[in-house]
């Protein structure tokens, strides 16, 4: 029998090769097609008594990156009109039939082994823990995982029952929960693989191993007198383990993430029964997450959107992939721009650092050279690869350099008369078609371009700091921005592995217009009264990754000064005067900068931050009121200010599509991944119900609650997002 997934052949021992290699794809993954094919090799293997054992291994450079979330996300799509009891049944099914096919290897009667050349993650890794042996390749970059929780589900192929019995509750946990990975020597080390090797050699251990076969083709699970690493739940041990984890995770969590609590209820459950029944544990609970909106929501947003993006669906029609080669970057010597050589010279681009001064320049290039420094002592780089980086960047002050560069991309102090003079030097030297971008935070695309010669070649590319951490790139079309700009800006961010989103033009543009509510409600609460510990820890509860005034200090008190009075300059007699205004003008001339000069909203030492004691003097009177506001106000406040800013870029047609609203929202400023991103979190509530709270809020606390037209109309309508702008394109 011939496979489509898979390359069977038995050698002279009677040792079967399976080589997961699907056709037309640089990843496997598992998808239901697989699962049958898988099925079938098991069934081979089991009643063929020619076949007297099998080692599983990939063809590609990968092993296996997991479950195709694009069939499960097509798969949700089908429950429509199911009663919940069928749409359960359905899930159920589905999630079970993997735990199915994996049970049937491990028990198929002959010795399995996985040679893990490289990658292995999710359902990829828990195809390797079904079977008896495990090599793995130790000189590929190979590691292991379980990153489920990390888009709202669980391992649903075995994982949170055959980890804990495998290394023990207290090592699988971290895996399980917070979805780390781990390379060769520390799989060896925790006993998850019995061999390591290079990966000439990890076929041939494998079957050495099924060859001698100490287990008898019996998991350890499955011998008799089997005894879990460090104790189950009912061991005293093990139950200090379990003790300490739930408090553990609500302290993490909050009770915002149920794909966490869910694992621990999987593991806690599964680990006190055999493995056949706790397999079905794990699977319902599987199918009980996936009838949740955090796991829905978080695995369109965070997977099936996110990837979309960034394999190019914004693209312009009639425009190609091109590859960009050389960059030039303006202000390297700065923080932000140093950032942005960094992560081009990383994906292998050269990069031309521009500065000022001499001294500006090699500024921004010895930040490069430290960041892969870094890499190499950690074990990510070898030093010719360190080297091999630094050579693509050149630190200059000659504008010449940039004559045979693609793109070039601006990231100076945010002053429109030096972008202007800075813009007129580029130009100079520029190639006809290259592109030339602006990492401006704040000020109008549309604006800046009237300083440029070539205006439909001008585009923002606007990072976020710091750069070599902040996945979101988002692109900036100003009013006679081309194309071309569009379609080369987008070839950029997917060659430093980031994630572009396409908005329009506006003061703000998407991200900054929407993460800067965030930050007024903050300053707002401060100068009501509100305990500014209560404003920051409500925060975190509604599942910001830090509190608001934490949040400015990062982004430097100096820098929303210098844009607040940019933005007094553009508007004239149109600015209005807020609270947040006046307490950023305050801490400005109080020089409190931020954490870059270690006094801000928080004072900063080496024994890490505290909320700085004088920030009573914003609130009415210098007292904070009597009675505070309950948590849920607070949280209420904070998410709502932030989801209704995204509705009017909605409307405003500043952001076109709801996924890049989504992903733009978690990936740019880290707004509470558990809900999908902002306009997920008002689908999900209901517009109705979205629209009546928030008309209570803006009772309350006025403008910034205010309702936009669109969203009323949707809520009478009883519309979605995802419904009005998304359809099946958005949703896919």
């Amino acid at each position: 029998m011939s496979y489509t997934h898979f390359k069977f052949e038995t050698d002279a021992d009677g040792i079967a090769l399976i080589t997961f290699d699907s056709p037309n794809v640089s990843m496997n993954v598992l998808s239901n097609k697989v699962m049958e094919e898988l099925g079938q090799i098991v069934e081979k293997i089991s009643s063929d008594d020619a076949i007297k054992g099998a080692v599983i291994t990939s063809g590609k450079k990968a092993f296996c990156a997991g479950a195709d979330l694009s069939e499960l996300g097509g798969g949700m799509a089908e429950l429509e009109g199911l009663s919940e009891t069928e749409a359960k049944q359905k899930l159920f099914d589905t999630a079970f039939l993997l735990n199915t096919k994996l049970r049937e290897l491990e028990t198929c009667g002959k010795p399995i082994a996985a040679a893990i050349n490289g990658l292995a993650l999710g359902g990829g890794f828990e195809v390797t823990l079904a079977c008896h042996y495990r090599v793995m390749a130790n000189d590929t970059g190979a590691k292991l995982g379980l990153p489920e929780s990390l888009v709202g589900v669980l391992p649903g192929g075995g994982g949170t029952q055959r980890l804990p019995r495998l290394i023990g509750v207290m090592n699988a946990a971290p895996i399980m929960l917070q979805g780390k990975q781990f390379d060769a020597d520390k799989a060896k080390e925790q006993g998850v693989v019995h061999e390591i090797a290079p990966v000439s050699e990890i076929v041939a251990k494998a079957k050495a191993l099924v060859k001698e076969d100490k287990l008898g083709a019996k998991q350890p699970w499955d011998q008799d007198k089997f005894k879990i690493p460090g104790g189950g739940p009912y061991h005293p041990a093990g139950m200090q383990v379990f003790a300490g984890a739930s408090p553990m995770l609500l302290k993490e969590t909050y009770a915002n993430y149920p794909a966490q609590r869910y694992i621990l209820s999987c593991v806690y459950e599964g680990l006190q029964v055999p493995m056949d029944a706790a397999l079905r544990i794990e699977s319902r609970y599987f199918t009980k997450l996936l009838m949740r909106p955090e796991s829905r929501n978080m695995i369109r947003s965070l997977f099936l959107s996110k990837q979309a993006l960034e394999k190019g669906v914004r693209r312009p029609q009639g425009q190609d992939k091109a590859e960009i080669k050389k960059i030039g970057v303006i202000g390297g010597g700065g923080f932000m721009g140093a950032g942005i050589t960094t992560v081009s010279a990383q994906a292998g681009i050269e990069v031309v650092v521009l500065d000022k001064d001499q001294e500006g320049a090699d500024k921004g290039k010895q930040h490069a050279l430290d960041h892969f420094a870094k890499g190499v002592k950690r074990g990510k780089l070898t030093q010719e690869k360190a080297d091999q980086l630094g050579a693509l960047i050149t630190a200059t002050t000659d504008y010449s350099a940039l004559k045979d560069v693609d793109l070039v991309v601006e990231a100076v102090f945010e002053d429109s008369d030096l972008k202007a003079k800075i813009y007129k030097m580029i130009e100079e030297h520029l190639p006809e078609g290259a592109i030339l971008g602006s990492n401006t935070s704040t000020i109008p695309i549309t604006s800046l371009a009237g300083s440029s010669q070539r205006p439909e070649e001008f585009i923002g590319i606007h990072f976020f700091s710091p750069v070599e951490k902040m996945n979101l790139v988002e692109l900036i079309v100003g009013e006679k921005t081309g194309d071309k700009a569009i379609s080369r800006a987008i070839d950029f961010v997917a060659k430093i592995k980031k994630t572009p989103i396409v908005v329009a033009d506006t003061r703000g543009f998407y991200a900054n217009r929407c993460v800067m509510r965030y930050i007024e409600q903050g300053m707002y609460m401060l100068t009501e009264g509100v305990k500014p510990a209560l404003i920051e820890n409500a925060a975190k509860m509604a599942g910001m990754p830090v509190g608001p005034l934490s949040l400015q200090d990062e982004v430097a008190i100096d820098l929303g000064y210098k844009v607040l009075q940019q933005t007094k300059k553009d508007l004239g007699s149109e600015f209005e005067e807020t609270p947040n205004a006046e307490v950023i003008e305050k801490m400005y001339e109080l020089g409190r900068y931020g954490r870059k000069n270690k006094k801000g909203f928080y004072v900063y030492s080496d024994d890490g931050k505290r909320l700085w004691d004088e920030l009573d003097q914003f609130a009415p009177n210098g007292k904070l009121l009597a009675e505070q506001p309950s948590v849920q106000e607070i949280k209420d406040r904070i998410l709502y200010a932030q989801a209704l800013e995204a509705a009017r870029t909605m409307e405003e047609d500043i952001v076109a599509d709801p996924r890049e609203a989504d992903v733009g929202s978690i990936l740019g400023w880290g707004f509470a991944p558990y809900t999908g991103g902002v306009l997920s979190f008002i689908d999900t509530v209901g517009t109705a119900d979205f629209v009546a709270r928030a008309d209570e809020l803006a009772k309350k606390y006025g403008k910034p609650f205010e309702v936009p037209q669109l969203l009323r109309d949707m809520a009478a309508k009883k519309e979605t997002f995802y419904g009005r702008f998304g359809g099946a394109k958005a949703a896919a």
